[in-house]
């Protein structure tokens, strides 16, 4: 019998095609409203599928070959249940999609080769562990967990156009005739050679840049960032912001440290929140937006949360999952 991971792929395969029964419909909604883990696995998985999509029509990879390979890496067992068997002749795209779709445990690397220019798509899956890799023009980019980056590995062409999911951070090698370009959700990151954070979620895009200069765009809105000067990209709202950067903890991922100086209570929860993937409340308003100057290094949540606790002369309780502060 299949093991859960390749039940689950399985399952979000038969989703993106529409081939779910009520049933399994259901199972797949559950699965993804467990946690925010699974959440972003998902927004990962359908990122690198829509990927492929748009690289049909340019593709010549040998899509028996590609889909017979990842049939051959997701399902172990011949006997495979009816329910779960997926479609063999549906769209083309699906088969290239197969190629990508090898995101379980580690750090992943997948290749949709044969696209117009020549190179090859690829596709960096950061999953349950940060991940440092170098890109072919020598940049080097560390993606936070559950993040992804889609690049074109042919060096050829007038710019170096990169696709990112999550959060990464961007060492850039400096080419002023070829720029850096950076699409994220509805924001677009234009550089020549410098260092900044991005990170994208579906409701905003946030830059902060360390750094060079950086130019920060939604449509035809732009700003320009400088160092220690973040950029903001909201769903609902036409133009970038501008903002100073006031803290080192986006920078958390990277140098395994929490650095407070004078930070408001809500904003170390918030990232807290994402490192440990918890849900850490604060019920106690006139505590949240009280300054905290500390700085932990490779502590762990426990450790920090006493700290909090003893700072502020406040409780922490856990209920259902949650972690109150009040």
């Amino acid at each position: 019998m299949e093991n859960k991971e390749q039940h689950i792929d399985n399952l979000l395969v038969k989703h993106l095609l529409g081939e779910t029964t009520p049933d399994e419909a259901l199972q797949v909604q559950s699965w993804i409203d467990q946690s925010a883990r699974n959440r972003k696995y998902y927004e990962d998985f359908k990122h690198i599928w829509e990927q492929s999509k748009e690289q049909e029509k340019k593709s010549t990879v040998n899509e028996e070959e590609a889909w017979a390979r990842f049939r051959q890496r997701t399902i172990r067992e011949a006997t495979l249940p009816r329910t779960l068997e997926m479609p063999r002749r549906r769209m083309p795209w699906l088969r290239i999609a197969a190629v990508l779709l090898v995101l379980a445990g580690g750090a992943t690397l997948a290749y949709l080769t044969g696209n117009s220019s020549g190179g090859a798509l690829v596709a960096l899956n950061s999953n349950d562990k940060v991940l440092i890799d170098t890109l072919p023009d020598g940049s080097i980019v560390t993606l936070n967990k559950y993040s992804t980056l889609t690049y074109n590995e042919d060096t050829k062409g007038n710019t170096r156009s990169v696709t990112l999911t999550g959060e990464a951070f961007f060492n850039v090698t400096p080419d002023k005739s070829k720029p850096f370009i950076i699409s994220a959700e509805e924001a677009s990151v234009r550089v020549v050679g410098t260092s900044f954070n991005v990170k994208a979620t579906e409701a905003k895009t946030e830059v902060v840049v360390e750094t060079g200069v950086v130019e920060v765009a939604k449509n035809e809105h732009k700003i320009e960032l400088k160092p220690n000067e973040k950029g903001i990209v909201l769903k609902d709202r036409h133009d970038p912001l501008k903002q100073r950067n006031t803290d080192e903890l986006y920078n958390y991922y990277r140098t395994k440290e929490f650095v407070c100086n004078g930070t408001p209570l809500w904003r170390l929860v918030d990232v807290l929140n994402q490192a440990y993937n918890v849900d850490i409340i604060i019920a106690n308003e006139q505590v949240k937006s009280l300054p905290l100057t500390a700085t932990f290094s490779n502590e762990s949540l426990d450790s920090i949360l006493a700290v909090i606790s003893e700072t502020f002369a406040i409780k922490v309780e856990r209920d259902n999952g949650r972690i109150i502060l009040k």
